[in-house]
């Protein structure tokens, strides 16, 4: 069954591969991934700026490993922001993870491989609970990776956001005694993870949208009006692609209800 289609078609994020290249560093602060150097590389990540996720992760497998970090993130950002099936939102988690796999193995210097990893393991946990997702070492997977992705890209504010999260989502689901003890998650170590991935990516909305909802998991209300503000900070972002368009979306979101 062919993926749902991006559900903006009033944003167009169309680029040629010289404004692509302009606009590159802009688009990848948090990845820190590199400008490709081969042609076809560069029309499968035109194709996920513009929100063509399936086309995109075609594209990228086609070309094998060198197109696994274009096919990943392609697949990791549809499955979350756009896919309704559950059952179909994990399995392709799944396959982002296999994958990455496959891209430590042969290639273990490179970032990416690391970072999609966790971020599939990550999503997949919040769909089977991360009380399970803990129960089965998952939880060890995310943050091996993780700490890796930032040892080979140290300015990776993704990664940063991500650990952030690690941190929130052990707290609010164990509590901090039981997380601190078992899984070395820390309350002041998680707010530290958000705000060097914003000091790294001051125009990222998707980190002041996981820092608003890590707060509230954290301290609940007390922190509600700095989530407010954080999120409402999103919402007003003026997207450079549908990735981004798909966050401040979400940002609008959390505001409404």
């Amino acid at each position: 069954m062919a993926w749902r289609k991006f559900p903006y078609p009033d944003s167009s994020y169309t680029y040629t591969t010289a404004s692509l290249k302009k606009a590159w560093t802009r688009l990848h602060t948090g990845d820190n991934e590199p400008f490709p150097k081969d042609a076809a590389l560069v029309e499968a990540w035109k194709a996920f700026h513009s929100g063509e996720f399936e086309k995109a992760a075609k594209l990228g497998l086609a070309l094998g490993m060198p197109g696994y970090s274009v096919a990943n993130k392609a697949t990791s950002i549809y499955a979350n922001y756009l896919e309704k099936s559950e059952e179909k939102k994990l399995k392709l988690f799944e396959e982002v993870a296999a994958r990455c796999d496959e891209q430590q193995a042969e290639h273990p210097e490179e970032a990416s491989g690391y970072y999609w990893h966790a971020y599939a393991l990550g999503r997949y946990a919040q769909g089977i609970s991360i009380i399970t997702a803990l129960s089965q070492g998952i939880g060890s997977k995310v943050k091996k990776s993780l700490d890796m992705t930032i040892k080979l890209a140290p300015k990776h504010a993704d990664a940063y956001i991500a650990l952030g999260v690690y941190h929130a989502e052990i707290i609010d689901k164990v509590g901090a005694l039981i997380g601190g003890l078992t899984y070395g998650v820390r309350k002041d170590e998680g707010i530290n993870m958000f705000k060097k991935a914003l000091a790294l990516n001051p125009e990222s909305a998707i980190a002041r949208i996981e820092y608003a909802d890590a707060l509230v998991m954290f301290e609940g209300k007390k922190r509600m009006n700095e989530a407010l503000a954080l999120c409402q900070e999103a919402a007003a972002f003026e997207a450079k692609d549908a990735m981004e368009r798909l966050d401040v979306q979400r940002a609008i979101e959390e505001l409404e209800d």
